[in-house]
């Protein structure tokens, strides 16, 4: 079974859309991927596809005195399309995306890490790959997880009867922090990863690969009776966790390398 299924003909609408894009905004996309459930590895049949990419005006763009959506209008950094019953499409500019590597944030590095790559400048990526590393907080992103994971918690499984795909969206960071304070790298996007370094056998293994079956097979999963096993793993995790939090380091990457490497960017990728 393909755990990180993509339609053809949904990946030709999505790469017809960032043809679109670089035509109507004048940019270039350097990397784009899936980034929701069908990246994650547990998404239901009906699931949508979250195409996420980062793109790069031409030089001038960033130059302008005169800001080009209008004299006192802040130029935007993300392109959003309309979402629709089966697309979401978006993306964040280079200058967007690097402020972001600058504060380690692990969405993007959860990007350009994406098992599924619908288009991808390797030249770029690579570079991109190495500022995230060189940034990489493991005490920030390991408190975006945990909090990720213990609101997802409190919102959906604290009854008998649970919102059963809240469990995989508690799961995923809650085994990222645990990735984080044994790796030096940061938490891949695939779930699957996630298992196999972290819960590679045992009880708690099983009853989530029987969640999987159930998540993969369906349409989105609604509620049922609160999984013992996973309830009691999960429950176990956070308090110990909320009891004593890691002792890591913070990011200490170099803001003036950082603006060289944007510039350089701009040299070599963006759109004459």
């Amino acid at each position: 079974m393909d755990i990180h299924p993509i339609a053809p003909d949904k990946r030709a609408a999505i790469m017809a859309e960032l043809e679109r894009i670089e035509r109507d905004h004048e940019v270039r996309v350097l990397m784009a991927c899936e980034s929701g459930s069908r990246g994650w590895g547990f998404s239901s049949p009906d699931s949508d596809y979250d195409a996420r990419f980062i793109y790069v005006h031409r030089a001038a763009w960033y130059l302008s005195v005169n800001e080009l959506t209008g004299p006192g209008q802040p130029q935007r950094d993300v392109i959003e399309l309309p979402i629709d019953d089966e697309l979401d499409v978006s993306g964040w500019d280079l200058r967007k995306a690097l402020r972001l590597v600058s504060k380690s944030n692990p969405t993007l590095s959860e990007w350009l890490r994406s098992p599924i790559v619908y288009r991808q400048d390797d030249a770029a990526v690579a570079s991109l790959l190495a500022a995230v590393q060189a940034f990489h907080s493991p005490l920030g992103s390991w408190w975006h997880y945990f909090n990720m994971a213990t609101s997802n918690f409190r919102g959906y499984l604290r009854g008998e009867r649970v919102r059963t795909k809240k469990y995989l969206y508690v799961l995923r960071p809650l085994l990222a922090c645990r990735w984080i304070e044994c790796e030096p790298t940061p938490p891949p996007m695939a779930f699957e990863l996630l298992l196999d370094r972290l819960l590679p056998s045992g009880p708690v293994r099983a009853a989530i690969e029987q969640l999987l079956v159930v998540k993969r097979a369906s349409a989105e999963v609604d509620d049922g009776p609160r999984v013992a096993a996973i309830s009691d793993y999960i429950e176990a995790e956070l308090d110990a966790m909320g009891q004593a939090a890691p002792a890591l380091v913070a990011g200490t990457g170099d803001g003036a390398a950082l603006d060289a490497l944007f510039r350089q960017m701009l040299a070599d990728h963006a759109p004459r």
